[in-house]
């Protein structure tokens, strides 16, 4: 992540990178040209500036830092303002913090409310918990196939290894296994 908190993928990352060392220039966000933090003090103050900005790809990893370090009370709050901005990854945690039950009751319902709002927004996780959810209440044919289905589309390998075991079973179509399989190869 860049410091002005646009996300960026490891390649371009990686070429700013090199063609910064390669020219002998300083250290500097590839999206809003300021220096580079040097210490993680500086990274934090980044951060924090952002997420007071409201920025959801800053109050993330803020949460995630504060999970890490046991105040589940927090995290929680930075993961709900996230999620209200609408950051998948933020329903995602949410929903696994509300159904292991860590600094707040365990709420199953309000778990698979944010697994859904994860899997709506593209969430491939999400969506594959959703159908392992639906396979263990009894409805693998329908519900649970096309969640693996979706996930699967999406790059997630465990839901394309599941939807394997289906088409073996003969749950799925030969059609709908194919173009799962043909999705989540070109990833």
């Amino acid at each position: 992540m860049a410091c002005c908190s646009q996300v960026i993928c490891d390649g371009c990352d990686c070429a700013n990178k090199i063609g910064q060392i390669e020219q002998s220039l300083e250290r500097r966000c590839p999206f809003c040209r300021h220096p580079a933090a040097k210490t993680e003090g500086e990274v934090k103050q980044l951060r924090m500036k952002r997420a007071e900005a409201n920025d959801p790809h800053a109050l993330l990893p803020m949460g995630s830092d504060l999970y890490q370090e046991g105040d589940y009370g927090s995290a929680l709050e930075y993961w709900r303002k996230a999620a209200e901005l609408g950051n998948a990854e933020a329903h995602y945690l949410l929903s696994n913090i509300y159904w292991e039950g860590k600094g707040v009751e365990k709420d199953i319902k309000n778990a698979i409310y944010h697994l859904e709002k994860a899997a709506i927004d593209g969430h491939p996780f999400a969506r594959y918990n959703l159908g392992c959810i639906e396979e263990n209440n009894g409805r693998k044919d329908r519900a649970a196939v096309k969640h693996y289905i979706i996930a699967a589309s999406l790059g997630h390998d465990a839901s394309l290894e599941d939807l394997r075991e289906c088409y073996a079973e003969g749950s799925v179509q030969k059609e709908d296994f194919a173009a799962a399989l043909r999705a989540h190869q070109a990833l």
